[in-house]
């Protein structure tokens, strides 16, 4: 909103924001009705939670040294005291939901899909606003790893619909509570070998969160972590079992992976199998899909025991601007019966 001279105000959206109107609404809710079709016949019931929630809800789920805490999320105080924040993902929600509702008490596992708004104070750039809408896919309440290769194979089914071609997962396993200490210690004395070469961010994310520096975008740390040692040769042996029991379903599905060693994804409560869905648009590669298995979040977030959980997220105004993106009318839109 600015001031013209006379003191009226010209009002405009703010920055990163933007309306949908007409068509564009009709492309993005025919995306959310076809996944919905798509995600309810593998098995998944619909929730929707509330945009804001107690701002505390995220900072423990997603953690320091993630650019969503530092830089990221809108929050703010109420009139009434309480610091609460527009939810900058839909995960920690989730878990919160699943944990107040007493979902724990119903057959597992729960799966459920979600899809609406998140909020974001990132730089907005092409198929990026500040205001975006993800379509999210969760299995909670079991460890088995055939959940993991479901929710991939729910994820690659929507794609598929969505017109997406030459996809290729990305997959690695980050261990769990039992051997990630030991990986993490090798991951940050390797770092501090080359602390001189790593560049401001990635000194702080070593104090706070070393596996952050796999995913740098600085120039001289991707040359470091060439060598970096990596996370699957640290695995104890049930995650080794874990991860292999994945792969072998991925392969049974016909669905083509890489393992990729630098793959941690930027959320704190990540554990175990972590993945994105990739495919290639003008010689580029370009991630339409990201998630993995967060076994850890329930107590985070208040739980008195662990909830094994895994889930994979769509930015789907990203996908929307793709070539190859088929526009599916929303069922609001009837054929007419005469013509």
């Amino acid at each position: 909103m600015s001031k013209k001279e006379g003191g009226i105000k010209e009002v405009r959206t703010l920055k990163g924001m933007r309306d949908l109107i007409g068509d564009d609404y009709f492309t993005m809710q025919g995306f959310f009705d076809k996944a919905e079709e798509t995600a309810l016949y593998y098995g998944f019931k619909p929730i929707e939670t509330p945009i804001l929630e107690s701002e505390e809800i995220f900072t423990t789920s997603i953690g320091e040294g993630t650019d969503i805490i530092d830089k990221e999320m809108y929050a703010f105080r109420t009139k009434s005291g309480d610091r609460i924040a527009l939810r900058p993902e839909h995960t920690a929600s989730l878990m919160r939901a699943y944990i107040e509702h007493g979902m724990q008490s119903e057959p597992q596992p729960v799966m459920l899909y979600h899809y609406g708004p998140v909020f974001r104070h990132d730089n907005p750039q092409a198929g990026r606003y500040r205001q975006f809408y993800q379509f999210d896919l969760d299995i909670l309440g079991s460890e088995k790893s055939i959940n993991d290769a479901l929710a991939i194979k729910t994820a690659w089914a929507i794609l598929e619909d969505a017109g997406a071609t030459d996809l290729m997962v990305d997959i690695n396993s980050i261990g769990d509570k039992e051997c990630r200490s030991n990986y993490i210690r090798e991951l940050t004395n390797y770092y501090k070998k080359h602390i001189n070469a790593l560049g401001v961010i990635d000194k702080e994310r070593l104090k706070t969160n070393p596996l952050r520096i796999l995913d740098s975008k600085d120039e001289k740390t991707i040359a470091i972590n060439e060598h970096a040692p990596d996370a699957v040769t640290y695995l104890c042996s049930n995650c080794k079992k874990h991860f292999k029991e994945v792969l072998e379903y991925l392969e049974s599905l016909e669905i083509p992976y890489r393992i990729n060693k630098f793959l941690v994804r930027g959320l704190s409560y990540y554990t175990r199998t972590v993945f994105e869905i990739i495919t290639i648009v003008d010689d580029k590669p370009l991630t339409v899909c990201g998630g993995g298995r967060y076994d850890y979040l329930a107590k985070e977030l208040g739980s008195k025991k662990d909830v094994p959980a895994v889930g994979a997220s769509f930015g789907v105004d990203r996908l929307l601007i793709q070539p190859w993106y088929k526009k599916h009318p929303p069922r609001i839109l009837k054929k007419p019966k005469m013509y």
